[in-house]
This record gives C-alpha cells, structure tokens and sequence, in this order.
C-alpha cells in the first residue's frame, strides 16, 4: 500500500512552498488508495508551539487535504535513542567536539586548497583519553552518521536518475550537543518504522535524501521513492524566501482566496499540463502524475489566484453561498436577487460587502456637469423605493419621453447617478435592491 506523509513543523504557519509538498503527497495517496500521515515535526522544544500545530490542522482542513492518522516526533524520541544506539554499536555513529569558528576554519582551508569544504573525520582519531579530555572540557559533542563513501545513487520521480557522491558531502550531525535529535535522524526512523513508501519534497533536499538512503539502508529498512519537486520563485524568478511570510495560507484565505483556486494552481504549477479551476479533489488528482513537472524553479504570482477565485464564485448556485450572503444582513426575500446581481461582478466573497452597503445606504452619485439638468429632471421621474424589476424600464421610458434622450446619453447617466459606477449588474435587477437613492436629492 501507498504511504504518504506531510512532515511541517510547528515552528510557524504553512505556506505556499510548503503546500506544494503537502498535495504532492496528498494527492500520491489518495490516487492510488493509500494513505497520508501528517506528522508534526516538534522535536524542537523551544520553537515549537502547539499554536502552529493547531494552525497547520485548521489551513489543511480548509484546503480538505484530510489525513489518515497524525504523528507526533516529540512522543517518539525513545525510538530515535533506539536507532542512535544502534548506529553506535555498528560503527557508523561518533562524537565530535569542534566549534563552529573551527569548523568554518577548516573549511575555509579547504575551498583554499580546491578541496570540497567537506568535515574531515578529524573526530575519529581521537583517543578514548582525548575525547574524555574534550568532554571535560567543552560537555557533550555531537553526533554524527559515518558516510560510505561512495556514490549514491537512485531514480528520482521528478529529476530522473540522480547520482551523488558521498565522499563529496559531510557525515551529517543527527544530534545535537544538547541531545535534541534533528530532523535528518527522526525522520529516517519514521519513514523505516510507518512504512512511508513515497517521499515528495523540495529539490533542496537533494542532498539530504542522499544520506539518508545510506542510513536507511545502515538501520535494515528499505529506502521509499523519492521524488524532489522544483522550488517557487517570485514572478520575476526572485526568491520567495523573504516573502513567504506574506504568502502564508491563512493570510491567502483571509485575503479571499477559495481553496480550490489554490489547489488547482498548486496541482498544475510548474507542470506540462493547463492550469484549469477544479472543483474537488477528485478533479485536481485526474491526471496529477509526477512525471509532468519539470526540474527548472517555478514563477508563483499570487495575482494568479484571484481569477480562479472569480471563476468559482461565478459558478456557485445561491444555496452554496446563502449563510455568506445572509450574513450581511441582506433580507431573505432579496438574497436569491442579491446573488444573481453579485456574482459576475466579484474578484473574492470579500467583494460582496461593498456591493450590499451600495444598495442599503445608497451611492454617491456620479453626475457630470453636463449631465446635471438631465439628472435634475430625471429624478423627479424616479418614484421612491421599494421597486421592482420593472421599475427600471418604466422609468427610463419615462425619462426618454420627457428629454428626449435616448440609447448610451440616456442610460448611462443614470446609471451613475443611480450607482456611482459606469458599469456593473444589469440595472433592472438592481433596482429592487436599492433601499435608499441619495440622487433623488438632486430632483429638480
């Protein structure tokens, strides 16, 4: 069976970036019957706040990326401790002590050399009284996985083959010297003991999945499919990382952006195929196959979301939408209407708002100088509210009968005088929702 995980850790919210590789591995799963486990990555005591966590449930709920079962690291350290010792007794686990000023000097001699700036195992010619000597002095070390150097190699669901080697990276630090596991650790350990069968994620982590196989493969488990998806770039290719802070999925939903908008964008950005507005998750896995993204950074512009938006709404029928509409305190008799006037003429569900205190408190009008007589004579024609879908027929025949005017002269002004708008909803729907009309001050 498929298995799938989203890993996010609680350390702030979800973005963009990060819901990429959640609906990669969502939609693997629900694809081929599998399933999705979100696991919390919380093995940081001080930067992890169950606020996040609470956050990360509520912005993929909103999304309906539904999981199957949730996991916490931080209940699962006696099971990192386990692997560690294990590492221990086979040899590819040892203490290090040096600092980081050493550390960034002995790579610095390297890159002068024309060496790669990789650790040089200086740890492991220590003597048992040395290395006492140095937990003496500077307390516990770090731990850090002995590398097989040799060329790692497997095939990659995204970047096709992908071949690392391993003497050209260093043996990566699993624990820190306070005894926090890192996540390279815990994550190996899930995936072994889960049965995670595919692993999407951020093509920077290239280099990590590659270390990783080698530990996998050292504690007896089976390396999962990985695949290593593009990252996003601004509009203009700029990096996204100083402003995925604005791009957060709540700050997007607050801002009026439907999930399926997201999604749909989400499912097709960076891929072969169109990107078309899905209604469900259903429609946005029918033809998802990884093997349709390409390796170049994706162009992510948020402007992108708010016509799929439109699109969406445009579409909705009014018992979808009613609660929303009602909410604004729009009557029950005129909420059908209200809709049917609204929608083509909305970006977000956040564009209702204006629209309904235009027909409640009424416009300013809009009248040019040269349209003041006609306006003046035309609103002494206009019968006070409530109207009907009539109204607004009879009354420009009117109007037309009196002045003379006719065609764009004669319903245009009075389209402005009635809305503050040159354009917008058919006027005869619009008149039954106009419960106050601020122009009939301008009767002469």
């Amino acid at each position: 069976m498929t298995v799938t995980r989203f890993a996010p850790s609680p350390t702030g919210y979800i973005h963009v970036g990060n819901l990429r590789t959640a609906l990669f591995n969502h939609l693997i799963a629900r694809k081929t019957g599998g399933q999705f486990v979100l696991r919390i990555d919380d093995t940081d005591p001080e930067r992890s706040k169950e606020e996040y966590v609470d956050a990360i449930k509520q912005d993929l709920e909103w999304l309906g990326l539904t999981w199957d079962r949730v996991e916490r690291q931080s209940a699962r350290l006696d099971r990192y401790e386990d692997a560690a010792q294990r590492l221990r007794d086979m040899g590819r686990f040892y203490e290090a002590w040096e600092t980081p000023t050493e550390l960034d000097l002995k790579r610095k001699k390297q890159l002068n050399m024309g060496k790669p700036p990789v650790y040089d195992r200086a740890a492991l010619a220590l003597s048992n009284e040395e290395k006492a000597e140095l937990r003496a002095e500077r307390g516990d070390g770090v731990w850090r996985f002995k590398l097989d150097q040799e060329r790692i190699v497997w095939p990659d669901g995204i970047l096709g083959e992908v071949s690392i080697d391993a003497a050209s990276v260093s043996d990566p630090v699993l624990i820190r010297a306070d005894g926090q596991f890192l996540y390279t650790l815990a994550s190996v350990v899930d995936d072994i003991e889960m049965g995670i069968t595919h692993v999407v994620r951020g093509n920077d982590h290239v280099t990590n999945t590659a270390t990783q196989i080698q530990m996998i493969m050292a504690l007896g488990g089976t390396p999962p499919s990985f695949a290593h998806h593009s990252l996003l770039t601004g509009p203009q290719g700029e990096s996204l990382s100083k402003r995925l802070g604005t791009l957060a999925l709540r700050d997007l939903r607050e801002a009026g952006v439907e999930p399926e908008a997201l999604l749909s964008l989400m499912a097709r950005l960076g891929s072969s195929q169109p990107v078309e507005l899905r209604m469900s998750m259903d429609e946005i896995a029918d033809g998802f196959e990884l093997e349709q993204f390409g390796s170049a950074p994706t162009k992510f512009d948020v402007e992108d979301l708010y016509p799929l938006t439109a699109k969406k709404l445009h579409q909705l029928p009014f018992e979808t939408i009613r609660d929303d509409v009602e909410a604004l305190g729009v009557p029950e008799d005129k909420a059908a209407l209200f809709w049917k006037v609204v929608r083509e003429n909305i970006t977000t569900r956040k564009d209702m708002a204006p629209w309904w205190a235009l027909f409640r408190d009424g416009a300013e009008p809009m009248v040019a100088d040269e349209d003041k007589d006609f306006i003046a004579e035309a609103m002494g024609l206009l019968p006070d509210p409530p109207y009907t879908t009539e109204t607004w027929g009879s009354f420009t025949a009117a109007v037309k009968d009196a002045t003379g005017r006719k065609g764009k002269g004669l319903f245009m002004p009075l389209r402005k005088a009635l809305t503050g708008q040159e354009r917008g909803p058919e006027m005869a729907d619009v008149m039954p929702l106009l419960q106050k009309v601020p122009a009939k001050s301008l009767a002469g």
